[in-house]
């Protein structure tokens, strides 16, 4: 009797193991979504640092000395070529030209007296009545007279000169900042403090620097063509794109020794003046072209211990590999994956947890605009971290019952053996 008890327990027992076994043989592969890759050619760009500079610059100084009268631009506006900034006391220049007026009609004067004497002089010698002595002379005192007269005019004009630079004027049309010089300010020739700066804010350059290795690759690869302009876009300190492409001007013939770097400048048209001089941006700027390459979305790939790329990989049978990748740059929010990858793979983007390399796996493809398919994702996510949730306590309670049915199977084996038999009693 004992040894049919101990029979029918550990019946029992394997029973129920092979019950569990039996359920996890026949639970679905799981669902992971995946994105058909097809070889693409893309343009590669470069990532540049700079800083915005206005395309010209003029400093205004004045070129006379004297005491500030007048201010007549308003600080932060528009002024054009021409425009009057500032006035400078004038009665000291106005005195100037009088004099050098007044100069000038005495040389005119001393002229007209010394053509005087010089045909009279000659008339006397044409007749043998005055010696060819007075002759030279009366005609260098003419000479003189007449090279005084230029000089008189010359000084005329550079007082006139000097009193039209009390009227401090704009050089360069564009946008003027703040004044250093108020009313009553008294200010000196070519001072080393400006007045005020205009900047011509439209169009804009953009001064970037690229290193030299980059730099030679890129020509190499380009040709003639790199030295060519080129459309470039601008991303803004805030991380948004301005709206407006650049060109690419030219490029520094010289490298910086220390940091192995050439300076670019591009330019970017700025109606709206958006772009200030020494603003922080960053230039994207195209350097070759990438034929046959992939753009395999950046959730799709991971690292390895290593820290080398890699993706994981639905084959014709539904079976996971894992791919080592090798990738250019990014784009968006792809990566450019130049190795690794063949036309057709299926890289799974979604429903990574739950696989391993070398797993089945149930595949369903990504929709094109992806949002319903995230929305799948995020309901398969949802179920799978339900499920896995649920998991642990059924199992536990499956454990607890193939437990407390062996208890009971030990007990009753342990009755039946502590049973008395015939002969006992």
């Amino acid at each position: 009797m004992a040894s049919l008890l101990r029979h029918a327990a550990a019946a029992a027992i394997l029973g129920l193991v092979r019950a569990g076994a039996g359920a996890a043989q026949d639970a679905p592969p799981p669902a992971v979504t995946v994105e058909t890759l097809e070889p693409q050619t893309v343009t590669l760009t470069s990532v540049l640092p700079g800083r915005v500079r206005a395309s010209a610059e003029a400093e205004v100084r004045p070129q006379v000395s004297g005491i500030v009268t007048e201010r007549l631009f308003t600080e932060g506006g528009t002024v054009e070529a021409g425009d009057v900034l500032y006035r400078i006391d004038p009665v000291s220049y106005d005195a100037a030209v009088a004099q050098a007026r007044a100069a000038v009609a005495q040389a005119e004067a001393t002229l007209r007296v010394a053509e005087s004497e010089a045909e009279r002089v000659q008339t006397l010698s044409e007749r043998g009545i005055s010696s060819s002595a007075n002759e030279e002379s009366a005609v260098s005192t003419r000479d003189a007279a007449a090279a005084g007269l230029e000089a008189a005019r010359a000084q005329l004009q550079t007082t006139e000169i000097e009193l039209d630079r009390t009227e401090v004027r704009a050089r360069l049309s564009g946008r003027i900042g703040f004044s250093e010089a108020s009313q009553g300010a008294l200010v000196t020739a070519s001072q080393a403090t400006p007045l005020a700066i205009i900047r011509t804010l439209d169009p804009v350059y953009v001064d970037v620097t690229q290193s030299a290795a980059d730099l030679l690759a890129w020509r190499r690869r380009e040709g003639p063509a790199a030295e060519g302009h080129r459309e470039v876009s601008l991303e803004l300190a805030d991380g948004s794109t301005y709206d407006v492409t650049g060109r690419l001007n030219a490029a520094e013939p010289h490298v910086e020794e220390e940091t192995g770097v050439v300076l670019l400048r591009m330019s970017f048209p700025n109606p709206d003046g958006l772009l200030l001089p020494g603003m922080y941006v960053q230039v994207e700027m195209p350097t070759g072209t990438a034929e046959d390459i992939f753009l395999v979305p950046q959730e799709g790939v991971s690292r390895d211990r290593r820290g080398n790329p890699t993706a994981m990989v639905a084959n014709a049978e539904n079976v996971v590999e894992e791919r080592p990748l090798t990738i250019l740059q990014d784009r968006g929010s792809d990566w450019i994956v130049s190795d690794g990858l063949e036309a057709g793979d299926r890289v799974i983007v979604a429903g990574l947890q739950k696989i391993a390399p070398g797993a089945t796996v149930a595949p369903e493809e990504r929709d094109e605009e992806g949002s319903g398919e995230r929305g799948a994702d995020e309901s398969a996510e949802s179920a799978v971290q339900e499920g896995n949730a649920s998991a642990p306590d059924q199992r536990a309670g499956d454990e607890a019952a193939q437990a407390g049915g062996a208890a009971a199977a030990s007990q009753d084996l342990a009755e039946a053996e502590a049973e008395p038999t015939d002969g006992e009693r």
